[in-house]
């Protein structure tokens, strides 16, 4: 029995002596981490070399940003001892790869958190975007009309007649409309603006209205050249309340944004960004 408890007792002395053998790394200077680099490299066996590398790599990148760490390409020695910080002194080579794989998990983890957050930001805008879009179409254009009129003096003055109704519970005080003029067989259009229409008095909740707006003669809309079988084309664009105050006009998402969403819902799709971590 004593002897199985000494030769237990050498065997676990043996492999203590044997784990403390093992070369580290050693950062204490230029020469010394280039020396100690490379004995740990020759420490490890041939078909964890190149995992070696690549961790040591990304530990001595970690410090750096911009540096995409799952992607990272071999450095030589000195590139590595210039880098080289508090992380990596008195590591083995196995430490090496642990201290890697540690810090690309915790990475690849704040990414994700970082996009949940994203995807969850963008598709709020996008249902704010979406309410408001439906809220903004209960006030409805009916009809609108574009022509040339002869004053009381004889000049000709350019007229639109619009008829809105406000199907919203909100009272209207302005529209900004966006106009678009076009005659046929003409591509480009005579008018292509955006203007606002303050509505005197205001138009109350489920009222309809009509108006005779007088665009300013001598601008675009009092050409001569506009055939009088021009097409009026009016989109509104924007409300504001009776204070003035603009409704319902949360931005929808744009190219990018859309784009960004897609990848995000099809990489993450069904993840709530409040309960993933």
């Amino acid at each position: 029995m004593w002897s199985l408890l000494r030769l237990s007792a050498l065997s676990l002395t043996t492999l203590m002596i044997a784990g403390c053998s093992d070369p580290k790394i050693d950062t204490s200077s230029m020469p010394a981490a280039v020396v100690s680099v490379e004995k740990v490299r020759d420490s490890l066996p041939a078909y964890k070399r190149d995992e070696f590398d690549q961790a040591l790599t990304i530990i001595a990148m970690s410090s750096f940003s911009g540096i995409d760490l799952l992607n990272a390409q071999r450095m030589n020695a000195a590139e590595i001892a210039e880098s080289a910080n508090a992380y990596m002194h008195g590591l083995t080579g196995d430490e090496i790869i642990e201290r890697a794989d540690k810090m690309l998990r915790e990475r690849r983890a704040r990414e994700r958190e970082q996009a949940l957050q994203t995807l969850d930001r963008l598709e709020t805008k996008q249902a704010r975007a979406e309410h408001d879009q439906q809220q903004r179409a209960q006030v409805s254009i009916e009809s609108a009309d574009y022509y040339i009129s002869t004053s009381p003096y004889g000049a000709f003055e350019p007229v639109i007649d619009l008829q809105v109704t406000n199907g919203s519970d909100q009272e209207v005080s302005e529209l900004f409309l966006h106009g678009v003029l076009t005659s046929p067989g003409r591509e480009t259009a005579w008018v292509d603006e955006t203007f606002y229409y303050v509505i005197a008095g205001g138009l109350a909740p489920g009222e309809t209205a009509q108006w005779s707006l007088a665009p300013n003669r001598f601008g675009p809309w009092g050409s001569d050249q506009i055939p009088r079988d021009s097409q009026l084309t009016l989109t509104l664009l924007g409300i504001n309340n009776a204070q003035g105050e603009p409704l319902w006009n949360s931005p929808s998402l744009s190219e990018n944004e859309v784009a960004k969403l897609e990848a995000l819902r099809a990489e993450y799709g069904g993840v709530n960004a409040h309960t993933a971590n």
